[in-house]
Parts: structure tokens; sequence; C-alpha cells
């Protein structure tokens, strides 16, 4: 800390990195204007250098993390590999992830961040194309964060037999690893994926926007950012797969509360053969009857026309949005690849029923009945409509009319088709 006296006053500058001493009323960010002292705090550093320390932050952290990695797979991955008795490929699967092609991928981007990093003068480094070129690359990281959870239980549960404590630490012994649990290295790579938003924020602050970097640093802020907003919904969305699951198994064998008048499940609607068209109040052309609150479903592949119509208009206009929604996300996913496949739907459900299991719930329960093959819900005659139109062409959204439990009320709401 260092006062400076003036011709009219002093000059207090900040040499350190902290506010350590000065007036109190200077340090709480408070200056008396008839006060002949002048407070700048912090220097403020020339932007090159600032742009410079992030610079050497980032490919610093790289560095780190991939030797993090290459910890994780040799160190962990490889020797328990070599015992067969104490691990099965499935477990391996789970704890373990897709961690080896992220090293892989990892490897190749810090090869070409070394390449664009300028040793001399690092504010001068050009590193946004790097991450523009692999961004395609990183959504291998959403399967990876997605199994994460399920790598922690498999861990936490391994954990309780001494045999596997002794081991894991031995590994990491034997590869002269610093003093941290296999779990705190497996989640470096969920923290490394969000950080990069962080990192990229911080250089585009420090990057005029006449450097040569600038535009491409903002469009990989933008792309990263991106990434882990939708690693972060494909988790949601595989959640929400878990909690489909827990609702089945909670309700699949209650035999006695299923009731053919009310509800059944039939099919699933495939909704990239359908448009979806709405239809004004009056006369429809087609069918030839008058509609109030009514759309069409359209099959693109064999011309069929299914009618729909609601009670209330706002229901046909939560219907339509519904519909609208449902198609942007299938865009949004076939743009990323994104698919929760039939087998994450089957582990979800055999999670359930372990769960179920564990906590002594009669296993039987938690197994689903068999049932025919899903049909097409569209296929279905149950109403009585007006002469002319087949009946299974015609939905009614609406509830069952005779007296029910506030239960089956409530369920009935949430089911667009009634049996």
């Amino acid at each position: 800390m260092q006062w400076i006296r003036g011709g009219s006053g002093m000059l207090w500058v900040n040499q350190e990195d902290g506010l350590e001493e000065g007036p109190s009323d200077v340090q709480n960010g408070h200056l008396d204007p008839n006060s002949d002292c002048l407070c700048l705090g912090r220097p403020l550093q020339n932007r090159d250098q600032m742009r410079a320390n992030v610079i050497n932050e980032i490919m610093s952290t790289e560095r780190h993390y991939i030797k993090h990695l290459k910890d994780i797979c040799e160190g962990y991955l490889k020797q328990c590999r070599k015992r067969r008795d104490m691990f099965s490929d499935e477990q391996l699967k789970v704890i373990f992830g897709n961690i080896e092609d992220i090293y892989r991928f990892q490897m190749g981007f810090v090869r070409d961040l070394e390449k664009q990093y300028n040793n001399d003068d690092p504010h001068l480094s050009e590193i946004g194309p790097c991450f523009l070129e692999h961004q395609d690359g990183f959504w291998i990281y959403s399967e990876y964060c997605n199994n994460h959870l399920d790598a922690c239980m498999e861990l936490s549960k391994l954990m309780k037999d001494s045999r596997y404590q002794h081991f894991f630490e031995a590994c990491r012994l034997l590869q002269q690893m610093i003093d941290i649990a296999i779990d705190g290295f497996l989640l470096t790579p969920v923290q490394k994926i969000c950080k990069y938003p962080l990192q990229l924020a911080e250089l585009l602050k420090y990057t005029a926007q006449d450097h040569s970097d600038y535009r491409y640093v903002a469009a990989a802020l933008a792309v990263m950012r991106n990434v882990t907003q939708q690693i972060n919904e494909r988790k949601r969305r595989l959640e929400n797969i878990d909690k489909i699951a827990q609702w089945q198994a909670s309700v699949l064998d209650w035999e006695d509360l299923i009731r053919r008048d009310i509800l059944y499940y039939k099919g699933r609607i495939d909704m990239d053969k359908y448009d979806v068209v709405d239809i004004e109040d009056g006369r429809d052309d087609d069918f030839n009857v008058s509609m109030k609150n009514a759309f069409k479903l359209h099959n693109k592949e064999t011309e069929e026309v299914h009618l729909f119509f609601a009670k209330k208009l706002e229901e046909k206009i939560r219907w339509l949005r519904a519909f609208r929604e449902e198609r942007k996300m299938v865009q949004e996913d076939e743009k990323i690849g994104f698919e929760i496949s039939e087998n994450q739907k089957r582990q979800a459900a055999m999670t359930v029923r372990k769960v179920s299991k564990q906590k002594g719930v009669n296993s039987a329960r938690s197994v689903p009945p068999s049932y025919p093959p899903p049909q097409d819900p569209l296929n279905q005659g149950q109403y009585l409509v007006p002469d002319g139109i087949a009946q299974s062409q015609v939905f009614e959204f609406t509830e069952p009319k005779r007296s029910q439990s506030p239960f089956w009320q409530n369920f009935s709401r949430l089911t667009p088709f009634k049996k």
C-alpha cells in the first residue's frame, strides 16, 4: 500500500491484492467529497494482461483435467478390468460410464488448444475456434452426466465391503494420484462441462471487440451454454422417465381399480406421421357436421383424418399448445441426436423394482402384467356420433358423466381418450 503526495493532496494506490490498510471510509467504498485523498482501489490492469491470465488459467485447468482423466482410465478402470472376480462388465459400465470416450475427446481438444496457444504473448491466442470445431464432441458428456448418479449409487454399495475400499485406495497409491477418493475423481467431468461457460464468459469479458478472437469466443460461449442447458434438459427428462416408472410400479397391479368404462390404455400415437389441423367453429366440410372447439389429426401416410373436440375452448388451446411443444422438442432432439432408448426405459423400470425389493415391497407388485402389443389408440370405436362419421374418427375430451370417487375424477382429466 502506498501514499503518493501530489501538489494539492495525496493519491492512495493499492499495490496489493486486498485492501488491508487505509482509512476505513475508503475501504468501505465511501469517500468524503471534501477529502483531499483520491482512492483508486485496485489498479486497472491492462486488458491484454487480464486476457492472458484467463487464457493461462484455461490452459492450466485443461492440462490438469487431462491428467485426472488419465488417472481414472489407467489408475482405476484398467486395474478393475483385471479383477473379474470383483467387477462385472455391467458394474464397470455403470461406475465409469463413457469416461474413456471423454478422455479420447479431450486429448484431441487439448492438442488443438495447444496449437492455438501463444506462449510468448498469451493474450494473442485464438482459442475460440477450437471450441467451435469440437462443439459436437462435447455432447458425449450428456451420457456421462446422466449416468453419474447411478455410478455413485453403485460405488456406495461396493464401499460397504472393505475389500473394495482397500482395492480403490491401492489403485490410487499405485498411480500416485492426489489424495481424493474415487467418487471425487469421477465427479470431475461433471464439474468440467459446467465450468466451460464460466471460463468463456470471463474470456469474452477481457477480449476487445476488435480482437481477432472476439466473435469466435462469443460464438463458443453461446455453444457451450447451449450444451450445458441441453445436458440439464436431458437429465431432467431421464429423471421424468424414472418418475413414470415409479408411478407405473405403484399402480399396475391395482387390478381392482381398473374399470373398463373409465380408462383403458391401448397404445401410443406416433406424431411423426400426423399433422395437427386447427378447425374453426362451424360446419366441417370433411365430416359434414357442425363442430365447436375441434381439431383434426391428419395421417400423412394413409390420408386418414381423425376428428377431436374439447369441451371448452381453453382445453382445445392447451391441447394445440401441447402438440406444438411436442413437435418442437422432437426437432430439437433430432438436431442434437438425443433419444431415450428402450434400454434406458427398461433400466428405469429395473431400478424401481430393485428399490421396491430393498424396501421390502412384494416383488410381485412391481412386475408389470402381460398386455397385448401396443396398438394405435386412434383405431378404436366406442362413440355414438352423427350418421356418416366413422366412430373411430371422433374423440371427445370430456369426463365420465356418472359420479366417481375424487381420485378418478382427477385422474381422468389427464387422459385424452375416454373408454
